[in-house]
């Protein structure tokens, strides 16, 4: 074993048989049997690459920063490889106790109409690759990214968030419930 061996941080995550890893210039894309992701990724002093049915991350120096950005990204890859394999899904509650809201999905928004009887309707922005399903007071965000199907359900809560007003009394709005893969 040579002197830099020893002295860098490696790190392997192994690919299942029903997923695909592919390295493009900066750009990593991962697809599998529920769908595809792509991750940007470019730093000096790490490399990424596909060796014997594994994703190896080297870095060049054994430093502690070093090991905190191997460690970050060894978890983005693995969470892009566990959301092509199952989705990962949030659900949220429609409550609306003081007027009827009524919430639909139009292109790439979702719309929040009758919120607290106001007449601009609020909006939700749904990220890429992300579905959006309504079903009476349920919402159902899914979709093989983590952070977009995340992002996307904290849009949504983010959207009837209210302000000024006791928290205990006025609780409409809509609300995380569960979040995790499918099942």
């Amino acid at each position: 074993m040579s002197t830099k061996e020893k002295q860098s941080i490696i790190e392997e995550i192994k690919i299942p048989e029903n997923v695909n890893f592919e390295i493009i210039g900066s750009m990593m894309k991962i697809s599998g049997p529920v769908g595809e992701n792509e991750f940007p990724f470019k730093h000096p002093r790490v490399s990424i690459k596909k060796e014997d049915g594994k994703i190896v991350l080297r870095s060049n120096g054994k430093k502690r920063n070093q090991k905190k950005i191997i460690m970050s990204l060894k978890s983005h890859l693995k969470n892009m490889v566990d959301g092509v394999i199952k989705n990962y899904t949030y659900k949220l509650k429609i409550c609306s106790g003081h007027f009827p809201m009524t919430v639909s999905v139009l292109n790439n928004k979702v719309i929040i109409k009758n919120f607290f009887a106001e007449k601009i309707p609020r909006q939700a922005n749904i990220l890429s690759k992300v579905n959006v399903k309504i079903d009476h007071d349920l919402i159902t965000v899914s979709g093989a990214n983590k952070e977009n199907v995340g992002q996307t359900a904290a849009n949504l809560e983010q959207a009837c968030r209210i302000t000024n007003k006791d928290r205990r009394v006025f609780m409409d709005g809509i609300y995380i419930i569960s979040k995790g893969e499918e099942e």
